[in-house]
């Protein structure tokens, strides 16, 4: 039986604004992403990415049909599309309403779509909980409010959230916001162990060369989509450096890829 894939769009249309200043920011794309991949959503400033990565998963208004592995999202209640689909957002956007709480109280957010109502958390929410802080090596602050954590520390809390769910399907806007070097590395390394138990990403990242080391690319122009595909095909490499204006180039280094400025 063959693996429906993670996502698919079928011409899926945002528009964004109101009145005279509504404005089209993607029109008609078609896309599918395969399951158990890493996929890197990649393009210039403007380009549509993270507009397309909302409407994936729904937290913007859309035209056209987004199924998630194999099932319409349209034909899912909340509760079950929170469970097979976790959302990370860009920089927090949002989140200064949690300054409050606890990291550890945070991170338990991410459970809510496994809880009935007003149940309190079971051994199996705070077993994922602790899992979690422990895989964005977030665990010692967990006492700590989130509003007294730097900009990278609260990045690797949100994050703890977004792994508390324990979805199968996973996208993360801009997850390297804030990051210094080695936890960017270790963002990476988590991806990697997150596919091969047999996860999938969803990423929109600025950082080519980091992108580049991702299984699948899309690579995004004026919220069109210019290439699908292996992230090491050489044609994938000629269209960045062709939506980038040939302003970078991509260049083999120590067995991986890596982008230039020309």
């Amino acid at each position: 039986m063959l693996t429906p894939p993670a996502l698919r769009a079928t011409e899926l249309s945002v528009s964004l604004g109101s009145g005279p200043s509504r404005r089209q920011v993607l029109s008609g794309l078609n896309l599918t992403l395969r399951a158990g991949a890493w996929t890197a959503i990649v393009g210039p400033n403007g380009a549509g990415k993270s507009t397309l990565l909302k409407a994936l998963a729904q937290v913007v208004p859309h035209q056209g049909q987004v199924a998630l592995l194999g099932e319409p999202m349209a034909g899912l209640g909340a509760r079950e599309r929170a469970r097979r689909l976790a959302w990370l957002a860009q920089s927090g956007a949002g989140e200064t309403s949690a300054d409050d709480l606890t990291v550890y109280d945070v991170a338990l957010l991410g459970r809510l779509p496994h809880q009935a109502w007003l149940a309190p958390p079971s051994a199996a929410d705070h077993a994922a909980v602790e899992t979690a802080l422990r895989q964005s090596q977030a665990w010692d602050w967990r006492t700590r409010a989130l509003g007294e954590l730097s900009g990278g520390e609260r990045q690797r809390v949100l994050l703890a959230r977004l792994l508390a769910v324990q979805a199968p399907v996973m996208l993360m806007d801009e997850p390297l916001a804030n990051l210094d070097p080695p936890h960017q590395a270790d963002w990476i390394a988590l991806v990697r162990a997150l596919v091969a138990e047999g996860h999938t990403v969803v990423s929109v990242l600025h950082e080519i060369t980091l992108a580049l080391m991702a299984d699948e690319l899309v690579v995004m122009r004026q919220g069109h989509i210019d290439y699908v595909g292996p992230a090491h095909d050489l044609v994938a490499h000629r269209c960045l450096e062709t939506v980038f204006d040939h302003r970078i180039a991509i260049h083999p280094l120590n067995h991986q890829w890596v982008a230039l400025p020309r």
